[in-house]
């Protein structure tokens, strides 16, 4: 979009914001001359925008009272950002295929020619160097429902079917909502089991708002308690390591949703220019992946436990030592 254009559009975002707007306010916001922003005023009344000039001391251009931009009057630089923003929503889980597919649909509908055919463009050529993983985007209803509970602490009950398939009706003061790879969880005190717990939102098929209200505990932070709702599931393997190397160094490779990372002290009588260590514990299913892990980390490591893990990095290191030692095949 030409940029007389799209600053047009910013002067009229400016004064659909409301108030009077100076002419050296919106100068300096749009980066030009005051003669220029006349000029642009003077476009806007050209396309019957009712801009008002206010005389005094304290005047300056207003819309005039009840007027409402007309929608979706987008710049190139904000379209793009809207349909990317739905495709990127689908593939987190942000949003239902559905969803975005006709919020997409409506958007390219009042777009100009020019413009539609641009931004099918970038779609059609956009690709990701990344699979998504299993986005599951929870219901509208049940979302919206959920998220006004947890800002104006008020209780809840939902119906929650498990993993395993079994169906529970439980009261809940949800603390927070969170979106983490493709999924959203609620965390909540569950009053029906006396403890914090955290459930899946595509898991629940019925939220209803109950009476009175709770005071949720001071220094909550739910995204911290999802990945450790995480990283401490049962799983078939349970997975304890020394890593010489600081949490937020380990955590480029084993990141917060995955492993729990415990800097262990110092000895007193140790170099201060020698290395932390950290105690990392992991549950997983399996572990054939976890030494290739480990060796991309570069930092000496122990493994606690289990032994069959040991086992694991020292095949690996001796495919490593043979690959090193065998010399190309000749053309």
């Amino acid at each position: 979009m030409p940029r007389p254009v799209a600053r047009v559009l910013a002067l009229l975002e400016l004064l659909q914001s409301g108030g009077i707007r100076t002419v050296t306010e919106l100068a300096d916001r749009l980066d030009v001359d005051e003669r220029t922003v006349r000029r642009y005023v003077g476009h806007l009344v050209d396309l019957d925008v009712p801009v008002e000039s206010v005389r005094g001391r304290y005047g300056g251009y207003r819309l005039a009272p009840g007027y409402r931009m007309p929608p979706l009057m987008l710049s190139d630089d904000e379209a793009l950002a809207v349909l990317l923003g739905l495709v990127a929503g689908r593939r987190a889980g942000l949003a239902t295929d559905t969803a975005s597919e006709t919020a997409a649909a409506k958007i390219r509908r009042v777009l100009p020619e020019r413009l539609r055919r641009r931004l099918d463009a970038v779609l059609g050529s956009l690709a990701f160097t990344d699979r998504p993983g299993e986005a599951v985007a929870p219901e509208s209803t049940v979302l919206l429902a959920i998220a006004d509970a947890v800002n104006h602490h008020r209780p809840i009950s939902i119906r929650y079917t498990a993993a395993d398939g079994r169906r529970s009706e439980r009261t809940l003061h949800p603390h927070g909502v969170v979106s983490h790879s493709g999924r959203w969880y609620v965390t909540a005190a569950d009053l029906t089991a006396g403890e914090d717990r955290t459930f899946r939102l595509d898991r629940i098929t019925g939220v209803r708002t109950l009476p009175g209200s709770f005071e949720p505990p001071a220094g909550l932070d739910p995204a911290k308690r999802v990945l450790t709702g995480l990283a401490t599931a049962p799983y078939r393997h349970e997975v304890t390591l020394r890593i010489q190397g600081t949490a937020e160094q380990i955590r480029t490779r084993l990141p917060a949703g995955l492993a729990i990372v415990e800097e262990l002290p110092s000895p007193s009588s140790a170099d201060p220019q020698t290395l932390r260590w950290s105690r990392v514990g992991l549950r997983v299913e399996r572990l054939d992946w976890l030494p290739a892990v480990l060796a991309s980390l570069d930092r000496p490591f122990a493994v606690e436990r289990p032994d069959e893990l040991r086992g694991l990095v020292e095949a690996l290191a001796e495919r490593l030592t043979n690959s090193a030692r065998r010399s190309p095949p000749h053309e």
